[in-house]
Parts: C-alpha cells; structure tokens; sequence
C-alpha cells in the first residue's frame, strides 16, 4: 500500500537541479530531411512535476518526475563558397600552372642530348631547313656514316619502291647539301599509315644486323617537337643495348618562346604532345621483326 505526499523543499530543489542537468538533444533528424540543422539549440524544460510514494511493506520512496521538452530547430540548405583569399589562392595557382606549362612544354619536347656517337640518322621526311642542319652537324662533328630513315611518301597511296620513300628523298637533299656519297646510306621502310617513326627504327635496326654491323650507340636528328617521340620510339627498336641520342632541329616558322602566339605552333605542341603521351603510355610494341625483313617490319600497336 502506498500513499502520495509532498516532497521536502530541500529534496524537491536537488530533484529539480538534477533534471535541469540532463543531456540536451544536439541534433534533430527527421525522416527524409535532406538538410542539415543549422544551429544547435539546448532543449528547454518547463512544466516540471515532482511526486514520490512511499512503500510501507519494503520501507523505501519510489521518485517519480516528468517534464515536457521543447527543440527549437531550424533547417536550411548549406552552401560552400570560398572567401576572397580563397579564390586568389586558386586564381594564382592556375595562373602558375599556365605560365609552367607555357614554358615547359617545348622545351621538354625539343630535347637536344646527343651521346657522341659515329653514326648519324637523318629522319628523311624533315624539311630542307633541317636538312641543312644536319649537313652542317656531320660537318662539324666525327660522325663516320649517315644513314637516313623514312616510309613511303604521302600521296603516293603506299608503298611503290624504295625510291618513292623519306628515305630516298632525305638522302637525295644530304647529297644536294654536300654529304659525300659513300658516306651516305638510306634504309627505307614500308610503313606508311601509322607508327611510322618507330617502323622506320625498326627497319634501320634490322639493316644493321643484316650487314653484320655492331652498333653501340646513334645520334638522330629531327625536327624540334618530334625529338623526345623520336629518341623514345628508337630507343624501344633498338633496346638498353644501343644508346639512342637525340638533336632537334629548331623550327625556323616561328619562335620557341613565344610558340603559343601562333596558330602552327599551337597546333604543332598540342599534336605532338598527344603523340608523344600515346608512344610513353598506350603504345606496346609487337616483338621484333625478323632481320629478313628490314625495308618492312609490321608494326602494331
């Protein structure tokens, strides 16, 4: 049996402290809210009853409290922006990224690293400028051979004769130039529609076996923008056992600091550097052709 009566004041405040202490509610979540609570508010208690009963046969107080709680909440859409400082952090970035890329990227890809070598191919399809240069390289270096690389020549629809090649006619303008005869070699290649560069590599290594030739090391000159494809796509002809150096040719139709100010040379940087990414990271070359078969390895991808 149990009876209600009224709390002392003493325990009736303690009481009241104790639940004005309870944890507060931080975040309300509704079913299918889709924003977040934009402030946290503590909850408010109010309407506070206090009873106690006393049981006689067990001699102890049963505590009884309740409270009615109200959350103030309120939802809104969150939007991130950055501060000013913020957008000229990122403005400045992008404005260093532009100008290292402007004045990266041509020199990256007209690389000049010779190795000293006695041997010196001239890609045959290069235009008489290059030529010239290359006349002039063999004439003020060691060199002991020339020999010169390239397929068929566009227009013709594909191969015809080896005479009909960038072999041929790259020899042709050497001779024209001054280089002697007998010191002038062209190896022609078949390839015509695709990976040409490195068909024309293949077809001069597999020249150099078929004469009995031991090669350690070549210098290919070419024209600016193809320089670092070219040294890459020979270098995987002819393997670690060849050191492949590379000379480029610097273009005569418009400056290298200033490339970006001209149509060609926009169109020049963006091609080759597209080719040059496809040769680095897409292109697996098949195994190597057969010696037999210089003037026209078949080449995939």
């Amino acid at each position: 049996m149990g009876r209600d009566f009224s709390l002392p004041s003493t325990l009736d405040s303690r009481l009241r402290r104790d639940v004005a202490g309870a944890p507060t509610f931080p975040e309300l979540r509704s079913v299918g809210a889709v924003s977040r609570l934009r402030s946290r508010w503590p909850a408010r208690w109010s309407n506070l009853n206090l009873s106690c009963t006393f049981n006689a046969s067990s001699g102890t107080f049963a505590r009884r409290y309740s409270a009615r709680i109200e959350i103030p909440y309120q939802f809104s859409q969150c939007r991130w922006s950055l501060s000013w400082r913020g957008r000229l952090v990122v403005a400045s970035a992008l404005l260093l990224v532009c100008a290292v890329v402007l004045k990266g990227v041509y020199p990256f890809l007209a690389i000049t690293h010779p190795v000293n070598a006695n041997i010196l191919v001239v890609e045959g399809w290069i235009h008489e400028y290059a030529i010239r240069a290359a006349v002039k390289e063999f004439q003020s270096n060691h060199y002991q051979r020339v020999f010169t690389t390239g397929g068929p020549v566009a227009g013709t629809g594909g191969y015809i004769n080896d005479f009909y090649t960038s072999a041929s006619v790259g020899a042709d303008l050497l001779k024209k130039w001054g280089i002697p005869d007998e010191r002038l070699q062209m190896v022609p290649s078949r390839v015509m529609d695709r990976d040409r560069t490195y068909g024309s590599a293949v077809a001069l290594r597999n020249w150099f076996r078929d004469h009995n030739m031991a090669v350690s090391s070549i210098d290919v000159i070419t024209e600016d923008l193809h320089a670092r494809r070219t040294r890459l796509l020979f270098q995987k002809a002819f393997g670690k056992d060849v050191q492949v150096g590379i000379i480029a040719v610097a273009n005569v139709d418009y400056p290298a600091n200033r490339w970006w100010h001209y149509s060609q040379g926009l169109k020049d940087v963006i091609s080759e550097f597209a080719a040059y990414l496809y040769a680095r990271l897409l292109f697996f070359p098949s195994e190597p052709a057969h010696p037999g078969t210089a003037a026209g390895p078949s080449v995939h991808d």
